[in-house]
């Protein structure tokens, strides 16, 4: 006599349909953050904390023209960082990015100014050479075995001397004001109608891919993600957008520099996310010799990673140009360098490799703008904003090497 196995079917039905629900998508989260995949948490609950205690103490920090202010300052380090978080899935760094920044800004004003070129020819120029420096690093890693630690380092020096160079004994060079770049870099905002369609896209794209998704995992008899569920983090994400939009509009609007570091961002994205070099950026950074086993060209993901930063390096220097409409000895110095490497720390990338999103470099300079826009509306001391950006990024390297150790344990369990 068999058995009726329907009640065992009906409860596993409930079990799935409970796992699918909203809380089961609460459990599932908590269950990512006990293994220590904490994701973007640590970073949103900055901001939050942040915003709450500046504008508390100054209300003008979230006036919208402030914020706008604020978006304009991200979008120049922020580019510089994206280059960052390839280096640092490798487990490598780059000490030059300040540097190279500033090199790049003076070879736009001697090429464009002094010598007569046009624009785009002198920031074609920059963005070559931006490649080139940095396939010598990769190739003093990848041929001599040159810790990237001590080559970017002599690059730094180097570079700093080569812009020193360049821009001769006056030392400074500005840009015209009524230019297209100066323009770009200070007044340029997307229309109030196309940042409301714009905000409308990653949402859009979000269920498409998600649907996508879904049809090839059910076709393979695979479990996948409810529609409902999907949906719901569509709305969430268009309606934070939106209103974001909105409220930027009330002032200036939507910079079109922080458009332009925006879609970057999500190129990178697409790339580390979605195409067989990004899947190997995250196998070499895992495990070298098993990426290497495994046939892939790890020489070939090294020379990339590097010529990617310096290039983002010198597309943020002359954006930083078009920003300050000059170039001169003190571009790329400073902080530069080393806001550039905690951005991406702190929005999430790991210093271990292996770990990392392109999102880390927009979330991190967000958080590092967030604190010297607070600080500087209170005229409070410098010296507390690279102390407070020092205690953020000791916290974001804490976090990193506890969740990672989670990880590790929980895999072990």
């Amino acid at each position: 006599m068999t058995q009726n196995p329907t009640p065992m079917l009906d409860r596993s039905d409930a079990r799935v349909r409970h796992d699918d629900s909203l809380m089961g998508a609460v459990r599932e989260f908590l269950d990512r953050v006990k293994s220590g995949d904490l994701g973007m948490l640590p970073v949103a609950i900055g901001l939050v904390v942040i915003s709450v205690v500046f504008s508390a103490l100054n209300p003008v920090f979230l006036a919208p023209n402030n914020l706008v202010n604020m978006l304009f300052d991200c979008a120049t380090v922020g580019v510089i960082s994206l280059g960052i978080v390839c280096v640092l899935m490798l487990g490598e760094i780059d000490l030059s990015v300040g540097s190279m920044s500033g090199f790049a800004s003076a070879m736009v004003g001697v090429l464009w100014v002094n010598m007569g070129l046009p624009v785009g020819l002198a920031i074609l120029a920059a963005l070559i050479v931006g490649a080139l420096v940095g396939s010598i690093y990769a190739f003093l890693f990848n041929k001599l075995g040159m810790p990237s630690f001590i080559s970017t380092l002599s690059g730094l020096l180097a570079i700093l001397g080569m812009q020193l160079y360049i821009l001769g004994p006056t030392g400074s060079i500005n840009l015209p004001f009524a230019s297209a770049l100066v323009g770009f870099g200070q007044l340029w905002i997307i229309p109030k109608w196309l940042s409301h369609l714009l905000a409308l896209l990653p949402g859009a794209v979000m269920v498409l891919t998600g649907m996508s998704v879904m049809r090839r995992r059910t076709a393979a008899n695979l479990s996948a993600q409810p529609l409902g569920r999907l949906v719901l983090k569509a709305a969430v994400l268009t309606a934070a957008l939106e209103f974001a939009v909105w409220y930027l509009n009330l002032g200036r609007g939507v910079p079109l520099m922080f458009g332009l570091f925006v879609a970057l961002v999500v190129a990178l994205n697409y790339a580390l996310t979605r195409t067989q070099w990004g899947r190997s950026m995250f196998a070499v950074g895992g495990n070298r010799e098993a990426a290497r086993r495994s046939g892939i060209n790890v020489k070939r993901i090294y020379l990339s990673a590097f010529m990617l930063c310096s290039t983002f390096a010198a597309l943020g220097g002359m954006l930083s140009a078009s920003r300050l409409a000059s170039s001169s000895q003190q571009a790329g110095t400073g902080d530069v360098n080393l806001n550039a490497i905690a951005a991406a720390v702190i929005g999430g990338t790991s210093l271990f490799g292996g770990r990392g999103s392109a999102w880390s470099a927009l979330l991190g300079i967000i958080v590092i703008q967030a604190i010297s826009n607070g600080l500087t509306l209170l005229n409070l001391s410098s010296s507390l904003r690279y102390m407070i950006t020092g205690g953020v990024l000791a916290t974001a390297v804490i976090v990193d090497s506890l969740a990672r150790r989670s990880r590790v344990s929980h895999g072990r369990a």
